[in-house]
């Protein structure tokens, strides 16, 4: 009798649980992307052992394998939180939450941690001890740690602090052959020893710098002229000639699990400031959207937010979630504090961007000049200015800000939301320019669609709502990605500021980046996995096809951002 894949794999060995029941296979079939594929099975390593199983066992497979049989993979997966269909596949899912969850050593400068924390975990034991890792999301109570290493997440904070990749300090990574690697910054003379080594790690370090080297000026001249960026590769940031560091961590961070399977993540982490302090302003047009980010910018924000006024009047007419959510007494405060805005509105109409610009410090003195200096700023420029008196109030901001998808997912009336243009950036001196042109593309297309994101950076989220069981949706996502992507390239900035390239973007990368720096990153992939077994699919060789054959057929939305 055939052996089944749960008993090659138990064999292999391998102690952790393995699921191949159909309703499993189904839960992980989704992310919050507007795919679906099943996978053939699902499994929980309980250490980093298990994972070097895995990787002998499919490395074995492959080998094996005469072209009559699918080909297996691995494709590590955490929360699921993921927008672009990064944890995806037909093959083997490894779910590092249940087991591979546990925070070592935290102390106010570091913490060492495996990918399976969920991030509200992490900061519940950082707030004890007045520091952060400040490159959360969104999703921050839903995602992974392990999840903002693959996809390079960015957030609220990215203005000030940067992304994910500014705080991993070092890495444990179990590569194709099998065996766990420290990854870690490396001086020159570290780098010369590694390149020594007769092993694998010597030749993936050897092979990696000489690309690196010989197209370093190619690679400068193709990085995204983007405060953000996760798209690609970023081979640009791992050698710098001037301080002579090679650092393999910010090739990782970001690379979607294609490259290996991380086990283990240092961060760096910021002390929290004791003072915040923030201004909304109300635009009824964007002429002079470009204009006001340069002067907010000059007082150094550390969140410079926005949202559209689909986004408000959303968050008006089911302000009953947020009360569902809260309770009671939280609830009536935050109704209470949606009063002024509702007087707003009817005295001046709903704003056609809201933008919120938040400053933190230690003297509360200090950022009071600060916050009334932003008022001053905007004051010249026409548009209504209004500074939060309350915690409370800030905190109702916010929640319209990351509540947004959610609420769109949640009222869609038989269709779902579909983010395939979720997160492009340019710079944001081309906004005034740029959105007017992304809208006229949307209308065009008689699209439905929220806009959020982060202003200071040119970053936006845009998430139009569809019927996917449409039989011309596919055709649609296609086109519209098309142009919105050369629009995109024509301004010089990045398909994905933080939610990665995954099934959604890889086919369209070569709109950012010429085919000779599409060739490096699949150079790239062949160094690490020349087998292609960790996440195939997403970085390098996607194709249109698989997004057109994996698109949901059903209106049903019941997966988180």
């Amino acid at each position: 009798m055939i052996p089944t894949l749960e008993e090659k794999i138990r064999s292999a060995p391998f102690q952790g649980d393995i699921d191949a029941r159909l309703a499993t296979r189904q839960q992980y079939a989704h992310d919050a992307s507007l795919f679906e594929i099943m996978p053939s099975i699902v499994v929980a390593p309980k250490s980093s052992a298990d994972i070097q199983s895995l990787v002998k066992f499919v490395t074995r497979e492959r080998l094996r394998n005469r072209g009559d049989e699918p080909l297996l993979s691995l494709t590590a997966r955490s929360a699921g939180t993921d927008m672009s269909g990064g944890p995806l596949t037909n093959s083997i899912v490894v779910d590092v939450t249940k087991y591979l969850n546990r925070i070592g050593s935290v102390d106010t400068q570091k913490v060492i941690l495996q990918p399976g924390v969920f991030y509200r975990d992490l900061e519940k034991e950082t707030v004890k001890r007045g520091v952060l890792m400040p490159a959360y999301t969104a999703s921050k109570d839903l995602c992974t740690v392990g999840g903002m290493v693959a996809n390079n997440s960015g957030g609220e904070k990215s203005i000030k602090y940067g992304k994910t990749d500014r705080y991993v300090k070092r890495l444990k990574v179990i590569f194709s052959d099998s065996n766990e690697y420290e990854v870690r910054p490396l001086s020159k003379e570290e780098l010369d020893a590694k390149i020594a080594q007769d092993d694998f790690e010597g030749r993936l370090y050897r092979d990696l710098f000489t690309l690196i080297q010989y197209d370093y000026t190619q690679l400068q001249l193709a990085k995204p002229r983007v405060s953000k960026n996760s798209s690609g590769y970023a081979l640009w940031n791992v050698w710098n000639p001037e301080t002579g560091v090679f650092d393999l961590t910010q090739l990782i961070t970001g690379s979607q699990g294609t490259l290996g399977i991380i086990t283990e993540i240092e961060f760096a982490l910021v002390p929290i400031p004791k003072y915040s302090r923030m201004a909304v302003v109300y635009m009824h047009d964007i002429a002079r959207l470009g204009e006001i980010v340069d002067a907010i910018m000059q007082h150094a924000p550390e969140s410079f937010e926005s949202y559209d006024d689909y986004s408000m009047k959303l968050a008006m007419t089911f302000a009953g979630d947020f009360f569902k959510e809260l309770g009671f007494w939280k609830a009536l405060r935050l109704g209470l504090s949606f009063i002024p805005d509702g007087l707003r509105v009817l005295t001046g109409g709903v704003p056609k961007l809201l933008l919120m610009a938040e400053v933190t410090g230690d003297d509360p003195r200090e950022l009071e000049r600060r916050i009334k200096n932003i008022k001053k700023e905007v004051k010249h420029f026409g548009y209504q200015t209004h500074l939060a008196k309350s915690a409370a109030e800030v905190e109702k901001y916010w929640k319209i800000r990351r509540e947004s998808f959610n609420l769109l997912r949640k009222h869609s009336k038989g269709k779902r939301t579909a983010p395939f243009i979720d997160d492009i950036i340019v710079d944001p001196h081309y906004l005034p320019a740029f959105l007017p042109r992304i809208q006229k593309i949307l209308a065009d297309y008689k699209l439905i669609y929220t806009i959020a994101g982060h202003a200071g950076n040119g970053n936006f989220h845009i998430i139009p709502l569809m019927k996917l069981d449409d039989p011309f949706s596919a055709e649609l996502i296609l086109e519209v990605s098309k142009k919105v992507y050369a629009l995109v390239a024509e301004y010089k900035g990045s398909l994905s500021a933080e939610h990665n390239d995954g099934i959604i973007r890889t086919p369209f990368l070569s709109y950012i980046f010429p085919m000779p720096i599409i060739e490096l990153f699949e150079k790239t992939k062949a160094i690490f996995d020349p087998l292609g077994i960790f996440n195939p699919g997403k970085k390098v060789h996607g194709t249109l096809e698989a997004i057109t054959s994996s698109l949901i057929k059903t209106h049903q939305d019941s997966h988180g951002s």
